[in-house]
């Protein structure tokens, strides 16, 4: 790893897209310390702990709700108005769908109506959001009226939109994956603070065997983070490799020279598992604004990853989901398509409608080990403070840890291809 960092730095044009994609990240952690005016900050951090859904939206924000900070809605509409424009393009709109199949200039297109939704998005977040935090708290807002409510909202969705356009300068000039770079530096960003907070919470200041059983907790939350880093490598790097061979191939390829076309057993990422929680939490956040009645209560029960049962369904929301995005990112239809004009087939199966089905059965298979190994990654930090403990912030620690991970060996891929393709430049020099 080291001799990888070395050779990083020694390369001038890979030293200088880390050096501005840092500048460019220390920008973004900078804008997320200023607060947007007229918020008690200390009342917001109050009302925010009881909020699931605003917990989460802080987390991919990098504590930017809770400083109330201009860059407080991080990429957040940006990720939702895609995630539409997305469905939206599977022959739900032919327009779109036209656009989707329409090569590079289409996907411009689809990316620039993609913004332009998610500044409405924003908006109407933004605005939600500050309602419910004028609900639970009166005094978040010096001035709670709506001419102030509209003002806030323009500054948030303006520093949204600043945050994507860094993320398409770090994109370009830096070492890509801009908009996952922010999510990845929000919540890095917020992850020794928590650590700091859960060895208060668990070791205090109590004396004797009350210290020693805080640092055991404290020393199980540590491994069940490591475990859920471990388990997520795992679950990233896994695929199912199905081999293909060329039809002008004539000699028997001997195994360790067949080429295999990878499938990821979780193609969805970490998608699933943000949508569920945002299905699962977002009723619970419109209840907010109404007086509590039985009917709040049995749904905050069942929603609220308090007990077995509201776990059970999100563990039902996670699997579901986690078909539905795999159906939007892997397309056997497209894919038998591709081996067919570049003349490769799959070994003892037909070219044309056998290899569709067969890539769809495997698909399928393989999903369903994907999408099981990344519902218990997120229900376990749930499931723990129930017999234990922990701190119930694991729940959201969790499915960072998802996020984090994930970015940082996609990265790291892409910094290892741009170094072996500068290895064969020079090569071809010499």
């Amino acid at each position: 790893m080291f001799s990888n960092m070395i050779s990083m730095f020694k390369n001038k044009e890979i030293r200088n897209k880390v050096l501005f994609t840092l500048a460019m990240l220390f920008v973004f952690r900078f804008g997320a310390a200023i607060t947007v005016p007229g918020v008690n900050t200390a009342a917001l951090e109050a009302g925010l702990q009881d909020n699931s859904f605003l917990s989460m939206l802080n987390m991919l924000g990098g504590g930017g709700i809770e400083q109330f900070s201009i860059f407080a809605l991080g990429v957040g509409p940006y990720i939702t108005a895609s995630i539409i424009i997305q469905l939206l393009s599977m022959d739900v709109i032919p327009a779109l769908s036209e656009l989707a199949k329409s090569g590079a200039s289409g996907r411009k297109k689809m990316d620039r109506y993609t913004r332009y939704l998610a500044v409405v998005l924003g908006f109407v977040q933004a605005y939600t959001m500050m309602l419910s935090f004028s609900f639970s708290n009166t005094s978040i807002f010096t001035s709670a009226t709506v001419s102030t409510y509209l003002y806030i909202a323009t500054l948030l969705v303006a520093g949204s939109m600043f945050l994507l356009w860094i993320g398409d300068r770090i994109s370009a000039r830096g070492i890509g994956n801009g908009i996952s770079m922010i999510i990845f530096a929000g919540i890095v960003a917020k992850l020794p603070t928590q650590f700091v907070t859960t060895f208060k919470d668990l070791v205090g200041t109590g004396a004797g065997s009350a210290v020693f059983n805080g640092i055991l907790m404290f020393s199980l939350y540590l491994l069940c983070y490591l475990c859920i880093v471990v388990l997520v490598i795992l679950m990233q790097t896994a695929e199912r490799k199905i081999p293909i061979q060329y039809t002008s191939s004539t000699i028997q390829t001997r195994k360790k020279d067949m080429t295999y076309l990878p499938l990821k057993i979780n193609s969805a990422s970490v998608i699933p598992v943000i949508f569920s929680s945002a299905v699962m939490v977002a009723p619970i956040t419109i209840a907010g604004f109404f007086a509590e009645n039985d009917f709040i209560r049995v749904m905050k029960n069942v929603l609220g990853f308090q007990t077995w049962y509201s776990l059970l369904l999100y563990v039902v929301l996670i699997i579901a989901f986690t078909f539905f995005y795999t159906k939007l990112q892997v397309d056997p239809e497209q894919i038998a398509e591709n081996l067919g004009k570049s003349g490769t087939y799959i070994p003892g199966i037909r070219p044309g409608t056998e290899t569709k089905q067969y890539l769809n059965k495997v698909l399928n298979r393989i999903t369903v080990l994907g999408s099981i190994c990344l519902a218990f990654i997120a229900v376990l930090p749930y499931a723990l403070p129930m017999f234990t403990n922990l701190p119930k912030s694991m729940g959201l620690g969790g499915t960072g840890i998802i996020i984090v991970v994930g970015v940082a060996m996609e990265t790291v891929k892409q910094m290892q291809g741009q170094m072996t393709q500068k290895s064969y430049r020079g090569f071809i020099r010499r």
